[in-house]
């Protein structure tokens, strides 16, 4: 992959300009990382309400009608439902991994087969979960291996 940067002092608003014959998985993951950049979520814990940067959560899980978000330094609470979080998620690289959990798909760090086509995924935090065999195939398609 070629990258170029142009400076230019005469122009007022930085631009990301993206040249390529096919979309890929690679592309695909450099945008989404982009746009996560700029996104700012609210979540509380312990009574205060946090702005977490979206690049930041590892993962979040649906437990007892709670929501959780889960990210290096601590666990929080929304208080979105899961399906609302996907849809507005979704374009930030996170990817529906069961029926109760989301997890972003820049803090994986390994992948392993598990038994009935599961996916066992170890996010960057050492956290293991669990990829069902319903999602197994889409998550492989959407990292394009």
């Amino acid at each position: 992959m070629k990258i170029e940067i142009k400076v230019d002092s005469g122009i007022e608003e930085n631009c990301i300009s993206i040249s390529c014959s096919r979309l890929t998985p690679e592309l695909e993951r450099i945008i989404a990382m982009l746009r996560i950049m700029e996104k700012k979520f609210a979540v509380s814990a312990e009574g205060e309400t946090f702005l977490l940067d979206v690049a930041t959560i590892l993962y979040i899980e649906a437990v007892d009608r709670k929501t959780f978000v889960y990210t290096e330094k601590g666990v929080y609470e929304s208080d979105l439902r899961l399906y609302e979080l996907e849809e507005q998620l979704e374009e930030y690289g996170f990817f529906r991994a069961g029926r109760s959990c989301l997890i972003q798909l820049h803090a994986i760090k390994s992948l392993k087969r598990d038994i009935n086509r599961r996916i066992r995924v170890t996010m960057e935090n050492g956290e293991v979960l669990m990829v069902s065999r319903q999602y197994a195939e889409a998550l492989k398609k959407r990292l394009g291996i």
